[in-house]
């Protein structure tokens, strides 16, 4: 793509609209900079249209009603800027008025206000960055832990693009070797010998494989996971929870069943963002309100992917910490094995049988946490995962992947039956289509629009 100048000159404000030290207005465009020098006067009479690139200017905001504000205002020329086009950002103090303000005199000076993403989307059409890149800046501004925003930081430095084309460039090589076989058959050509055609076949398949399992744990990085807190009455569930969300969320007592309804928060664990569920404690009951308080507890548990199943470490396993034990086994579960500062008499070999991830604590302590977080990522195989190795990072990306792995399954397929290489030929085209619909080389204007519908005004 080469450089793409827009005819028209978009502002928005590129700061969040609430009151902060410091607000900015971006515009971007042919008039950018005569636009800018309409509305900015600096302190050395220097004006915007004379100032090089990557330049800054002390001076005062102007509209009709007069001035505005003080503000510095930094020049950016196409096409080495963001968008490719001439881009000015006038920073101002961040009172909503003084932004919204500085903005409306933008735009009556000719500026249009921008949509949701358009900056970024002149940036990927005028070939500053590709889709995955521009799909990046989303989750950069969303990531809620170290991991998560490392992985997006690589995906904008181009990892994510290099991984689908290292599977691109295979799927290139046998399609080019078979179509030297389609216009030359009575030639040897060795990538398409049956043994070298299946293994690079079975290659990519399991290349695809590799990169939608990876997209797994990246999404619990990036939007956390489900997770429930489940245990009989007065194992310390509420204490946990209050432990982990760091305030008094569940009423804490003595008294067995004090938990009726669910209470919830997202907290952080480590790198891990928990959205978490403390629960009645499951028990037979009469009790009419505390048996609707269990009856919600055992939704919970059935409709969450993490269960942290709690055991007091001061007591016997009894007959409902047994059945709680088999009814979970098979579900990504956490034994948390709690008040450890008390005399123990619990069994954890039993729990273990059953359960392999086991932390101990003592949440009324608050000691235990790292011990916790370690399990849940051991658990959860965030502990293998190279966020920096280029992580597909939404629905879009996933089901392209998904759609080429499809394809590729029908080749090998095709192979192991002996259909024609024709066959397999058309298979891994669509798979080359999928990829490149990832990366937007061959992306259509609806699947570009919708990439660019998550941003928000101003990036």
């Amino acid at each position: 793509m080469g450089s793409m100048i827009s005819g028209d000159t978009i502002a928005a404000i590129s700061t969040p609209v609430a009151a902060g030290g410091i607000g900015m207005v971006r515009i971007s465009g042919n008039d950018a900079l005569k636009i800018a020098d309409s509305v900015f006067t600096s302190v050395s009479g220097k004006k915007i249209l004379d100032t090089e690139g990557y330049r800054g200017l002390f001076g005062r905001l102007y509209d009709t009603q007069g001035e505005i504000d003080e503000a510095v205002v930094f020049v950016y020329r196409n096409p080495k800027s963001y968008t490719g086009e001439d881009v000015v950002e006038i920073c101002c103090h961040g009172g909503i008025y003084l932004v919204q303000r500085t903005l409306r005199a933008c735009i009556a000076q000719g500026a249009r206000p921008a949509e949701a993403g358009e900056f970024t989307r002149r940036a990927f059409l005028n070939g500053k960055m590709n889709l995955t890149q521009a799909e990046a800046v989303v989750d950069l501004i969303a990531a809620q832990g170290q991991q998560s925003a490392q992985a997006a930081l690589s995906a904008k430095d181009g990892a994510v693009f290099a991984k689908i084309h290292k599977v691109i460039d295979k799927l290139l090589e046998v399609s080019s070797a078979l179509a030297a076989w389609v216009d030359y058959p009575d030639e040897d050509i060795d990538e398409v010998s049956d043994e070298n055609l299946k293994k690079s076949v079975n290659q990519i398949c399991v290349s695809l494989e590799t990169i939608l399992k990876e997209y797994d744990s990246g999404k619990i990085l990036r939007e956390g996971v489900s997770t429930v807190i489940v245990g009989r009455p007065n194992v310390g569930k509420s204490t946990l929870m209050n432990l982990l969300s760091g305030a008094q969320k569940s009423i804490v007592t003595q008294i067995p069943g004090t938990t009726r309804d669910i209470v919830e928060d997202t907290i952080r664990l480590g790198d891990v963002v928990l959205h978490l569920a403390d629960t009645a404690g499951l028990r037979e009951t009469d009790d009419p309100v505390e048996k609707v308080g269990v009856e919600l507890a055992r939704k919970k548990l059935d409709t969450s992917y993490l269960v942290l199943a709690v055991f007091d470490s001061s007591e016997e396993l009894s007959a409902e910490d047994l059945d709680l034990i088999e009814r979970i086994k098979d579900r990504p579960v956490v034994a948390v094995i709690n008040k450890t500062d008390l005399p123990r008499k619990i069994d954890t070999e039993k729990i273990k049988e059953k359960i392999p991830y086991i932390a101990e604590l003592s949440a009324s302590a608050g000691e235990g946490v790292q011990a916790l977080e370690k399990e849940v990522r051991e658990l959860l195989e965030l502990s293998q995962l190279d966020s920096s190795s280029g992580i597909i990072a939404n629905e879009r990306q996933r089901a392209c992947v998904l759609e080429a792995s499809r394809t590729m399954q029908q080749a090998q397929q095709a192979l192991i039956v002996g259909e024609t290489l024709d066959a397999v030929n058309v298979c891994i085209d669509s798979a080359i289509d999928s990829l490149l619909e990832l990366t937007g080389e061959r992306a259509s204007e609806a699947v570009i629009d919708k990439v660019f519908e998550r941003f928000c005004v101003g990036k």
